[in-house]
């Protein structure tokens, strides 16, 4: 049985028309000690099925360490968002509720390859002289 019902379906379909370029799901999930990882890999098989340009590849975080590494990811369930570059995007956890939204804008626009910030914000960030580590927590408590 899927997750989303028809009518969540057919506006998660309407939402992903707007994807320009193809976007690639990475998602990294383990069997043991993770409730929420089951069902987090089934929401993701059934959102790329509504789009022909999601694809979705997925590793076990215990076994494939080279994967784990390379994505730099450090707990599950954990969902990287990858255009035509890794541009660092991670979703951790079960994206359901406010989160699914989320998820989705998350796919759009890294499908579109360009950002929709203000030019003197896009400015400012340039101007930085070394990484910035960026977190965005969303939740409706």
């Amino acid at each position: 049985m899927g997750l989303l019902s028809e009518s969540d379906r057919r506006a998660t379909q309407d939402r992903l028309r707007a994807m320009e370029r193809p976007v690639r799901l990475v998602h990294f999930t383990q069997e043991l000690e993770c409730p929420s990882c089951p069902e987090t890999k089934r929401l993701l098989q059934q959102v790329v099925e509504l789009s022909d340009k999601l694809s979705l590849e997925i590793y076990n975080f215990q076994l494939d360490r080279e994967k784990v590494a390379q994505y730099q990811i450090d707990k599950v369930p954990a969902t990287v968002i990858e255009g035509e570059k890794d541009d660092g995007i991670r979703f951790y956890g079960l994206p359901s509720g406010y989160e699914f939204a989320t998820l989705l804008e998350g796919v759009v626009a890294v499908s579109r390859g360009r950002s929709e910030l203000n030019p003197a914000t896009v400015d400012r960030l340039r101007a930085l002289d070394r990484p910035l580590h960026l977190q965005v927590f969303v939740t409706p408590t």
